[in-house]
C-alpha cells in the first residue's frame, strides 16, 4: 500500500507504479520477507519523496519502522502494546489493533 501526498505521479514505463509515494506499508511473507527488507528497500530509498517504510510482520505482532529523519534513514521496531507514531506523514496506531482479527503464520 502507498500513501500519496499531493498530485499522483505514475512511472512512464508502468502506470500502475508510483513514483512519488510518501508512505510506503509492507506486509512481509515467508517468501519475499529477506527481499522486501533488503534490496527492495534500497530501492525505495532512492525516492525523494518517501518519508517513512512500514513493514508489518506476517509472523510476530511487530512493524518495524524505516523513516528518513533529517537526511538520513533511522529504523525502529514497535511489538505489541507499543504504539506507531510518525511524523510524516502524521499518522498513529496501535500495534495490537493493528493485528486485532489476524491469524499469524507461525510456522
Amino acid at each position: 500500500m502507498s500513501v500519496v501526498c499531493g498530485a499522483l505521479q505514475a512511472s512512464p514505463i508502468d502506470a500502475n507504479a508510483v513514483t512519488n509515494p510518501s508512505l510506503l506499508v509492507e506486509v512481509t511473507s515467508r517468501s519475499t520477507e529477506d527481499y522486501d527488507r533488503g534490496e527492495k528497500l534500497s530501492h525505495y530509498k532512492q525516492l525523494p519523496s518517501l518519508c517513512a517504510v512500514l513493514f508489518v510482520s506476517h509472523k510476530t505482532r511487530r512493524v518495524t519502522i524505516v523513516e528518513r529523519v533529517e537526511g538520513r534513514w533511522v529504523e525502529r521496531e514497535l511489538r505489541g502494546g507499543e504504539d506507531v507514531g510518525l511524523r510524516d506523514p502524521e499518522l498513529s496506531f496501535a500495534v495490537d489493533e493493528l493485528y486485532q482479527g489476524i491469524e499469524l503464520d507461525v510456522a
